[in-house]
């Protein structure tokens, strides 16, 4: 005797993120718990926080949640881009047209553009490392002031190291 069910599994992350005209690889590997409300906001869990390499490095953290709508995730969380040697937290990714090839991760300061052929698939992920996160409380302070005098005293310990200013 066989028995048959009706009800499908729930969708993987992957495939929702492809649903709402975004790419599969926008999340790596790992992903231990997906969770989506009717409202688009959604949580996933990765086994690690880890970082994957594309044309830059973009590290995960162990939770990454936001609000996914068609060719959009907004009020992002759990992901920072590389750029020059410091983290960058994105905020936002968006698909303006599909058929241009080109994703825009919102870091705050500018987008970055990246192609999406870049995100095709779930990429590996490797731990991350324990300098991913000095350096990026280091951007988050610089990133959130809007005062100069912070990025001065940050540029004079670069210049002339820490205690100078």
């Amino acid at each position: 005797m066989t028995i048959t069910s009706d009800s499908k599994p729930p969708p993987s992350v992957y495939e929702v993120l492809r649903a709402h005209g975004l790419p599969m690889g926008l999340l790596p590997k790992g992903v231990t718990k997906f969770e989506i409300d009717e409202g688009g906001r959604f949580q996933v869990h990765l086994d690690q926080a880890c970082n994957a390499k594309f044309e830059s490095e973009l590290h995960y953290d162990r939770n990454v949640s936001g609000t996914l709508s068609y060719g959009r995730i907004g009020a992002l969380s759990g992901i920072s881009a590389q750029e020059l040697f410091l983290w960058f937290p994105v905020k936002g990714i968006r698909v303006d047209v599909p058929s241009s090839g080109i994703i825009y991760f919102d870091v705050g300061v500018v987008y970055k553009q990246f192609s999406l052929s870049l995100f095709e698939t779930p990429p590996d992920c490797t731990a991350a490392t324990a300098d991913v996160d000095g350096s990026r409380l280091i951007v988050d302070a610089v990133s959130k002031s809007n005062s100069g005098k912070l990025r001065y005293g940050l540029d004079q310990e670069q210049h002339y190291g820490r205690g100078f200013v």
